[in-house]
């Protein structure tokens, strides 16, 4: 299999960057996305170039650290994929694809594919955990929880913070990210205490970290690998508007 293959190259992050057009020619159909940037990573060292820089780690779609824009789309083609998960079947013999890092203000690009996510820490930081001392871990069925509350919460707890919602936000808005560890935590019985400070915080981490506001355009739904749910913007929404109002 023969790919063509438009990488984004750029040396730091005040280096201007550019497209630069490899070809792999021993590309296999079973092969994952990153490890078709690993085979011509061997072809670029034995050459004497410089690799492509490119965040990695689990390679089993969990971390969510294999950030890559390809054709245009956070993550790829497929629907539900991350990079790591994206096998080179889903592209024809010949084609030319286009490998960009996210972007976003307020991501900004650390080196060629990486860039730097650490404003998602910062929003964590702020606010998206529990905090309220409860000794020992309770008997489980000690605390009862409602199963679409439990549901609810599962599902919004998916979220993998790998930021493809930022990258296809027009807006570069991490409103999805931030509704999903909302929600998650604002479900269930051990985070009510502390969810009106949480969600003023972390909407406030958010602002200054440089993200937009949320349009409801809806792509970050779309470009989501754990496929998280719209509404938890709402419900991002509803606990900001309700905690504001209180204080007021």
């Amino acid at each position: 299999m023969k790919l063509n293959l438009r990488i984004w190259r750029q040396d730091g992050p005040e280096d201007k960057g550019r497209l630069v057009a490899y070809r792999v020619d021993d590309a296999d159909e079973d092969m994952s996305f990153l490890e078709l940037i690993d085979v011509l990573n061997e072809k670029l060292i034995l050459d004497g170039e410089e690799p492509v820089a490119f965040d990695h780690d689990c390679r089993e779609g969990i971390c969510g650290a294999c950030s890559m824009v390809i054709n245009g789309e956070p993550h790829g083609p497929q629907k539900a994929t991350t990079t790591c998960q994206l096998h080179l079947r889903h592209f024809r013999d010949g084609e030319t694809i286009t490998v960009e890092p996210f972007r976003a203000a307020a991501f900004p690009v650390v080196k060629d594919l990486v860039v730097d996510r650490t404003a998602f820490d910062r929003i964590i930081a702020s606010g998206g955990y529990i905090s309220a001392p409860t000794g020992a871990a309770p008997e489980a069925h000690s605390t009862p929880v409602p199963k679409p509350n439990a549901d609810r919460a599962f599902t919004a707890a998916a979220c993998i913070g790998c930021g493809a919602c930022v990258a296809a936000c027009p807006n570069g808005s991490a409103s999805l990210f931030l509704g999903a560890k909302i929600t998650h935590l604002g479900e269930l019985p051990q985070g009510q205490p502390e969810r009106s400070d949480r969600v003023i915080r972390m909407v406030k981490t958010h602002d200054a970290e440089g993200f937009g506001g949320c349009t409801n355009t809806g792509e970050c739904a779309v470009a989501c690998p754990k496929e998280i749910p719209l509404d938890v913007i709402s419900q991002l929404n509803r606990d900001y508007l309700a905690a504001t109002t209180h204080r007021r």
